[in-house]
């Protein structure tokens, strides 16, 4: 059976707790759906209060990833440390800086999560904002292909990113949407000033409920028989329209 060959794997009850002590950054736990005992109850405990994804899955996914006594628990540290939008916001208005943001909706191939992730840094993008489930992980393969950008450009996980594009709004940023649904072209927003661009996921695009608070909508034309272009493709045009008209 062939392992998952992962260096940020924390296994173990006690390991994955000890991890937390340290202050590092959990990405996502797996948690045999069996699991009880107050050790697995206090584990539980801090990854509630820490907001951290836990995943339910049977003894089978576990052994899967790892032979190891792993104790119905493993665990995936992140390989960067995650900001909140709460913080920088008013940070870059503190500076005297338009924030200018990159939201991704259900985007999960972590390809396409560093590729944006390096259009982003070499546009300027001020943060990057995933939703706290549902999104691509910042993973080895996701800074390889970010060329590094991971590193340099804030990530900001989130617990509903419903509830961050009000606050966004509520900030005086003005949220657009990528969604080839739109009735007019990317060329004609205004990216000028403070703005949030919201790209969605290839197969499913943006969700409804994301889709119905956004100030603005624009597509992408399209003339061949493809009907969508790749989400970090889409990404790179937007973004860079944006650039174009804040210099």
């Amino acid at each position: 059976m062939k392992q998952i060959k992962e260096k940020n794997m924390v296994f173990g009850i006690r390991a994955v707790m000890e991890a937390i002590d340290a202050g590092k950054e959990i990405e996502k736990v797996f948690m045999r759906r069996e699991l009880g005992g107050e050790l697995a109850k206090e584990l539980a405990d801090r990854l509630s209060e820490r907001r951290v994804p836990v995943l339910r899955v049977p003894i089978e996914k576990l052994n899967r990833m790892t032979m190891k006594n792993h104790q119905g628990v493993v665990a995936f540290t992140s390989s960067i440390e995650y900001q909140s939008v709460e913080h920088v916001i008013p940070a870059l208005y503190d500076e005297g800086r338009l924030p200018f943001i990159v939201m991704l909706d259900g985007v999960t191939d972590v390809r396409n999560f560093g590729a944006i992730a390096r259009t982003c840094e070499c546009a300027g993008v001020d943060a990057i904002v995933v939703p706290m489930k549902g999104g691509a992980a910042a993973n080895a393969d996701a800074i390889k292909t970010s060329a590094g950008a991971l590193h340099k450009i804030p990530v900001c996980r989130e617990n509903s990113l419903h509830n961050t594009v009000s606050y966004l709004q509520k900030c005086g940023v003005r949220v657009i949407a990528a969604s080839e649904k739109a009735a007019h072209s990317y060329v004609e927003a205004d990216y000028s000033g403070p703005v949030a661009i919201v790209l969605g996921a290839e197969d499913t695009g943006i969700s409804h409920d994301i889709l119905r608070i956004c100030d603005d909508m624009v597509s992408i034309p399209v003339r061949g028989q493809i009907g969508s272009l790749n989400v970090s493709v889409a990404g790179g045009i937007i973004i860079y329209e944006a650039l174009k008209q804040r210099m």
